[in-house]
């Protein structure tokens, strides 16, 4: 069973779920905007929203955008904190490096994810525990099994 949360939202476009089954809920541009080869912008959505303290939401990428156009979110996952009450907007870069990429306004250009947050409590010691991976950091696994 999936937790549900509601969420108090201004603006003209509700996030929506393609499917019932979907972790992000589609984001919309709420202005048209032509996005240059290597270029990014930051683009509207309309909306703004007040999550539950407790509560965080993650703009991610849509997939579809990223292997058919090579747009992408530049800061992904974008965090939206319970506190912040501004618009959501969504900072696209267009990795193509030969054709731009025009965003229509009502165009889905990204996808949000709400979660429950947890809060650390960080705990400054002398050493650290063991592991099987150690500090084995970027590609220390290697690419072949």
């Amino acid at each position: 069973m999936t937790d549900v949360v509601s969420i108090p939202l201004l603006g003209d476009s509700v996030p929506t779920y393609a499917h019932h089954d979907d972790a992000g809920a589609d984001m919309r541009a709420s202005e048209s905007v032509v996005i240059a080869p290597g270029e990014r912008a930051l683009i509207g959505t309309g909306v703004s929203i007040a999550l539950p303290e407790g509560y965080v939401a993650f703009v991610v990428p849509r997939s579809g955008l990223a292997v058919k156009h090579g747009i992408t979110v530049v800061n992904s996952p974008g965090t939206i904190d319970a506190g912040y009450r501004g618009e959501i907007k969504v900072l696209l870069l267009n990795t193509d490096k030969e054709n731009s990429f025009a965003v229509q306004a009502g165009d889905r250009i990204a996808q949000m994810v709400v979660m429950p947050v947890s809060r650390a409590v960080f705990t400054p010691v002398a050493e650290l525990s063991d592991s099987v991976r150690g500090a084995g950091g970027f590609g220390s696994t290697g690419v072949s099994a």
